[in-house]
C-alpha cells in the first residue's frame, strides 16, 4: 500500500511540475517587428559588398539593415555592439562559433553554417557603416 501511495504521489508530483512548465513557461510568439529604426547612408563600395554578404547570412535573423526582428534576433545597430563594446573580432567569434545569448533575450546564436573569413570581414565594415551614420562610434 506504501509503495502505491509514493507512486501516485510522484505521478502527481510530476503532473504538476509539467502543468506549472506548460503555463507559465510559454514565449510571447515572434512578432519579427523591427526592433530599431535605422539610417541607411549612401554605402561605400566594400561597405555594399558588406551588406550583400549580410543579406545572404544574417538579415534572415537580425532583419534588413541589422534592425533586429523582435522575438528572434536583435539589432546590431545599437549601442551594445559599439565597437568600444563588442570589437571586431566579437562579430567574427559569434559567425564562426555562435555565442551565448547575455544581452537580449533571444537565446543563444548558432554558428554561420559555411560564412567564410572574408565574407564576415565584409560584414562587420557594413555594420560598422551603418553604426557611424547613426551616431554609433
Amino acid at each position: 500500500m506504501k509503495t502505491k501511495t509514493m507512486i501516485t504521489g510522484i505521478v502527481l508530483l510530476a503532473a504538476l511540475g509539467l502543468g506549472y512548465v506548460f503555463l507559465f513557461s510559454k514565449k510571447e510568439p515572434a512578432s519579427g517587428l523591427p526592433i530599431v529604426e535605422v539610417t541607411v547612408p549612401a554605402l561605400s563600395e566594400k561597405a555594399s559588398i558588406g551588406q550583400t554578404a549580410f543579406n545572404e547570412n544574417c538579415a534572415a535573423c537580425h532583419g534588413i539593415n541589422a534592425i533586429g526582428q523582435d522575438g528572434i534576433a536583435p539589432p546590431l545597430i545599437h549601442i551594445i555592439y559599439e565597437p568600444s563594446h563588442h570589437g571586431d573580432q566579437s562579430f567574427y567569434l559569434a559567425a564562426k562559433n555562435g555565442v551565448r545569448a547575455h544581452h537580449w533575450p533571444f537565446g543563444n546564436m548558432p554558428p554561420v553554417e559555411g560564412i567564410s573569413d572574408q565574407e564576415i570581414a565584409d560584414i562587420t565594415y557594413y555594420i560598422r557603416e551603418l553604426q557611424r551614420a547613426n551616431g554609433i562610434n
